[in-house]
């Protein structure tokens, strides 16, 4: 969270336009420079003048679905301060696209219905209890007493009077 001398010197030097979309999407308001895009369309920005410690460094993801997953691997060394140039600027880090890999980047798709689902070729070890039911013939399920002839109920008095 910013302080408000801080959020009203970001709303002055990027817009209102970029102020409101910040806010939607980051939750809070950085200004600083472009430093570079990667192959996904991802922006990636840096401010060297920032008060606060590692956090000189964001990304805005092009997909608003916020994923670690869509960001290049070089890109990611320098978002994580692993390094000082960022890939745009470093020729070891910068992805040369390779014949069999796809353009666009494989998402994360844990917790969706697209993620891998793991089955066993191995007899299961235990089964599962299935009950079986004897079929009713449309009597009551249990058996009530019939009462004896001649013999009283437990709860009646003999003496109604008293």
């Amino acid at each position: 969270m910013s302080t408000i001398l801080r959020t009203l010197r970001n709303l002055r030097k990027i817009g209102f336009k970029e102020y409101g979309h910040q806010l939607q999407y980051m939750g809070d308001t950085k200004s600083g420079v472009l430093v570079g895009t990667d192959r996904l369309g991802n922006k990636y920005y840096e401010n060297l003048q920032e008060d606060l410690p590692l956090r000189t460094r964001w990304v805005d993801y092009k997909e608003k679905e916020f994923d670690a997953s869509q960001i290049d691997p070089g890109w990611h060394a320098w978002m994580s301060y692993m390094v000082d140039k960022p890939p745009s600027e470093d020729a070891l880090l910068q992805i040369k696209q390779r014949p069999w890999e796809s353009q666009k980047g494989q998402g994360n798709y844990t917790l969706s219905r697209s993620m891998y689902k793991p089955y066993s070729t191995v007899k299961p070890k235990l089964s599962a209890w299935t009950p079986v039911a004897k079929p009713r013939d449309g009597k009551t399920p249990f058996e009530l007493p019939q009462p004896v002839e001649g013999a009283t109920a437990y709860a009646q008095d003999p003496d109604p009077k008293s």
